[in-house]
């Protein structure tokens, strides 16, 4: 059996304990030993003197579903440490498409090794491509809404709950984790509470989990947070808050009551948690920015209201009415579809309104018809100060919100955030420079909060017996290269990747073996 012993690195267990100076054997896809092991043979030696040495990090909120079949080698997860990726995010998840739910778009542009339906046929994908890290899905509600009653704006009836619940227990019995909500998004944003309730209680009777990107992280961000919260008081589910924020400088000061909300949750019994990337930018399709009516239908009806004059016009008006100028200000432009919008990726939107000699709201109509709903764009509307304050939570653990990329190959050529490529090294940065948490307290965040919370048995934490996740990290050179600029750039400074036991970064480079597993 072949072993791998990691010397003289300074180990954190995953857990928050100071690090100490000792020596990891691998043995097989298991942590073998953990002590003095100078004695002790092995096949394969390697020297961490300086070097941080830790669990494999866990990436609680990704869009990787799809793209992982695509880019199995995960480049920009890997070189930010991550070994797990929580997929199927925000209620849009690449499984089970039944009636007419459809993948995002982003998705739908590429070629894929083969088709599937079920979460069990998407299962055996991921395990034919042999990913670099380990998969786990959340079953998204929009994608279980669309498939049972399409992109209708109404409430469902109880026939169509019940659909949805059956269709929710089938993926879950083949190896889902839990379900996601996306309840600013179609058809999502057209559910009743009751709706989610039903779906919530059928994840707890399998010890699953529910996230949720809330209803509103701007002004009406308690509300959302009380409905949330209450699915998890009425079903005993397991709740995580996806991206923790307070969206719009005159919401800032939201963020006392909604941090005492959850607390006050935790304190009567509710299993409550969230997630955050260390960023004050979210990203997410332009179209957005849609009301409620001109959202509905699915992407032909959408578009059809755009190409109607007078339904542009209400639209529009409604837009200017909604935002004010200094609104405007705070809109990047992300990736494009249309030939003629690449010029437009990573320009503010009031410069791109001013090249089009348009008002910025006409230049967001222009841009989603053009790129048929591919538009992407940064939102820059959060507090700084408010993000330490959630990042500090010992609650709050982190996620990417970003599905892998590459530099090169089919996921390198639109415009990600640079959260994609930066998220854990930039946090883990942080805490190395004091800028947050104690660098424990980061670790365990990425590490073994998350596989408790999402219950990865054996998974986050450095102790014999354990499932050889590893990390070794050379906090000197550690950083984030990526910026809104120039997205695309890997991380430095994760010098060597281990997942389930198999070396799958070496020295800063590739190895081109993969361990990674379909967890369910």
């Amino acid at each position: 059996m072949k072993t791998t012993t990691i010397r003289n690195g300074l180990v954190h267990d995953g857990i928050g304990s100071a690090p100490v100076q000792a020596d990891i054997a691998i043995s097989s896809d298991r942590i073998a030993a953990i002590g003095d092991l100078r004695q002790a043979s092995a096949e394969h030696v390697i020297d961490a003197s300086g070097c941080i040495v830790c669990p494999g990090f866990i990436d609680v909120h990704t869009h990787s579903d799809a793209y992982i079949l695509l880019e199995p080698e995960a480049p920009s997860k890997l070189y930010q440490g991550i070994t797990t990726e929580i997929c199927g995010n925000c209620g849009a998840s690449c499984a089970p498409l039944f009636g007419e739910a459809r993948m995002p778009t982003d998705w739908t542009v590429h070629a894929y090794p083969d088709t599937w339906q079920s979460v069990a046929d998407y299962r055996a994908l991921v395990e034919a491509v042999k990913p670099a890290p380990n998969v786990a899905l959340l079953v998204g509600h929009n994608t279980l809404r669309a498939g049972a009653m399409g992109y209708v704006d109404r409430a469902a009836t109880p026939d169509e709950i019940r659909l949805m619940a059956y269709r929710l227990e089938q993926a879950l019995d083949e190896g889902a984790c839990g379900l996601s909500s996306g309840l600013v998004y179609t058809p999502g944003r057209y559910a009743e509470t009751g709706e989610v309730i039903a779906l919530a209680a059928a994840v707890a009777a399998h010890h699953g989990i529910y996230t949720s990107h809330i209803r509103s992280e701007t002004s009406r961000l308690i509300e959302a947070l009380d409905e949330t919260l209450d699915i998890g008081r009425r079903t005993g589910v397991r709740v995580q808050v996806s991206h923790l924020k307070t969206s719009g400088r005159k919401n800032w000061p939201l963020i006392e009551p909604a941090l005492s909300r959850i607390q006050a949750a935790l304190d009567e019994g509710v299993d409550v948690a969230a997630d955050r990337y260390p960023y004050t930018a979210s990203c997410t399709d332009l179209d957005i920015l849609f009301p409620a009516w001109a959202a509905a239908g699915g992407r032909e009806a959408v578009l059809a209201r755009l190409r109607d004059p007078a339904q542009r016009l209400r639209l529009r008006d409604e837009l200017m009415a909604d935002h004010d100028e200094a609104y405007w200000q705070t809109v990047t432009i992300g990736s494009t579809a249309h030939p003629e919008s690449l010029r437009f990726q990573g320009q503010p939107l009031i410069t791109v309104a001013e090249t089009l000699g348009m008002h910025p709201a006409e230049a967001v109509l222009h841009l989603t018809e053009r790129d048929d709903l591919r538009t992407a764009a940064f939102f820059h509307g959060m507090s700084e100060a408010n993000m330490i304050r959630i990042l500090a939570q010992p609650w709050v653990m982190l996620g990417s919100d970003a599905s892998l990329r590459a530099p090169t190959g089919p996921l390198s050529h639109d415009w990600p955030h640079p959260r994609a490529y930066g998220t854990f090294p930039r946090f883990l940065r942080m805490a190395l420079d004091g800028q947050t948490v104690s660098l424990p307290e980061a670790i365990r965040k990425m590490t073994s909060l998350p596989a408790r919370t999402f219950n990865l048995i054996g998974r986050g934490e450095l102790q014999q017996g354990a499932i050889a996740d590893v990390l070794i990290i050379d906090p000197h050179t550690l950083r984030e290269n990526t910026t809104f600029a120039h997205p695309h750039a890997l991380a430095e400074g994760i010098r060597h990747v281990f997942v389930n036991g198999v070396h799958t970064l070496r020295d800063g480079i590739i190895t081109g073996q993969r361990g990674g597993r379909f967890l369910g």
